[in-house]
């Protein structure tokens, strides 16, 4: 899908989780750089700022990098960062006691404006380096223990540098509520992110279990319908055969009834399959309607058709399953509605869902039946109604929104039935032989 938005709207919803949870902790590397990077010209002398300057700048690209690779390691794609974690770690220590010496020791006196620019580089040095520490493990205690590590060493470092203990244990309890609000944000997102992929391959499993329950109803049918038939086949037929051999007159009514059970069984098959490919059009309505609700897509159906004939049930059960399908796979719909109404001795429904940009072009014979994405599945709808002399068209209209319709004729009612002729006399001396069983000896 083209577009300015077509690369978000052709991601899956994991792969926009995703996308989202790690353009999240590099907006935090922004977020590091703007609220303390900067502030450091307007408020420290410009030799000492563009010491701190690039001591924060290379922390904040230092923790966005370790974000994306301890995502990957999340997700099974790379290996756990342990290098980066540890050069993490270490740079958060040494970018945290350079500002704390910003604040002022009893060596290097410091204005009130460069006390509280160097505590909260301090304080957010250390909240932004333990949320991405976060990310490299999978123990809640470990997360705990390096956010309470984290407040014990910001408290420890400020008494050697002369900081006085009221203001030492400020620090030390924003570090703590600073930290751990980060640490609790990559601890979420992380469970946020399995819960999706997990939900998603549920939903997967699902589907293929669903597809194989009705494999095994079709195996199960087709095993009742011919299982006993073919037993009773082999039966006679191997009685047949022996007499036969004998010279018995009787095989030929025992080859009489291997024909006539033959062609019941080729009738109960027809009945199995007809069945198993048809489709109930108030069925598949009532399953579109609930299935798109469940995917938080609201979905309204009007209009009825009481008494259509089973055929045009059929082909339109089939096109609002596939135009509920193509509505859950394309686009990014937040509305939906099926229309079904008969007028002048034709059937149409109607699927409407939003979602689709208005620059999307119609696809080359997207009114034929292809719809977006190249797929096939509404080209062979298009063969289904050709046989009721029907016609299908999808394609996006104006408003971004995406119309399939399809027509279907209804058929002439049946007329009187013509009366029957005569049968025939039969001829006595005629006697009747079975049609294969002439064949044969021909």
């Amino acid at each position: 899908m083209s577009g300015p938005g077509g690369w978000w709207r052709g991601k899956s919803t994991p792969a926009k989780v995703e996308t989202y949870t790690r353009w999240s902790f590099h907006f935090f590397a922004l977020i590091e750089l703007t609220s303390i990077g900067l502030p450091l010209f307007a408020n420290v002398p410009s030799t000492l700022s563009w010491w701190l300057f690039p001591l924060v700048c290379g922390h904040a690209v230092l923790c966005a990098v370790t974000a994306s690779r301890a995502l990957d390691w999340v997700r099974g794609t790379r290996d756990r960062p342990g290098r980066l974690l540890t050069a993490l770690a270490a740079t958060t220590a040494l970018v945290a006691v350079a500002a704390l010496t910003l604040s002022g020791t009893d060596w290097r006196p410091a204005t009130d404006a460069e006390v509280r620019l160097g505590a909260s580089v301090f304080v957010g040095v250390i909240a932004f380096g333990t949320g991405t520490l976060a990310l490299g493990t999978r123990d809640r205690r470990r997360m705990t223990h390096g956010v309470l590590g984290a407040t014990v060493g910001a408290g420890a470092a400020s008494f050697p540098l002369g900081v006085p203990g009221p203001a030492a244990l400020v620090t030390a309890g924003t570090v703590l509520l600073t930290a751990g609000f980060l640490t609790f944000t990559a601890a979420f997102s992380v469970w946020l992110l399995d819960a999706v992929y997990e939900l998603d391959a549920a939903r997967e499993t699902r589907a293929r279990l669903a597809v194989a329950e009705e494999r095994l109803r079709f195996g199960r049918d087709l095993h009742d319908v011919m299982g006993r038939n073919l037993a009773v086949i082999a039966l006679k037929s191997e009685l047949a055969v022996q007499l036969a051999r004998r010279g018995r007159p009787e095989a030929v009514d025992q080859m009489t009834e291997v024909q006539r059970m033959a062609r019941e069984s080729q009738r109960e098959v027809r009945e199995v399959v007809r069945g198993y490919r048809e489709a109930d059009l108030a069925v598949e309505l009532a399953g579109a309607q609930g299935v798109l609700k469940a995917a938080g897509i609201a979905c309204e159906v009007t209009g009825s058709a009481p008494g259509l004939p089973a055929q045009v049930q059929s082909a339109l059960g089939w096109v609002v399953r596939e135009a509920t399908t193509n509505v859950l796979r394309h686009g990014d719909a937040r509305w939906c509605g099926v229309s079904l109404r008969v007028t002048d001795g034709r059937v149409t429904l109607t699927v409407e869902n939003d979602g689709v940009p208005d620059a999307v072009p119609s696809a080359p014979g997207a009114g034929e039946g292809t719809g977006p994405g190249g797929g096939s599945g509404l080209a062979g709808l298009r063969e289904r109604l050709t046989g009721l002399d029907g016609t299908l068209r999808a394609g996006p209209v104006e408003g971004g929104t995406f119309r399939l319709t399809a027509e279907v004729p209804m058929p002439d009612p049946p007329g009187p039935n013509p009366p029957a002729p005569d049968p025939p006399v039969p001829d006595p001396s005629a006697v009747p032989v079975p049609r294969r069983v002439n064949e044969v000896g021909s």
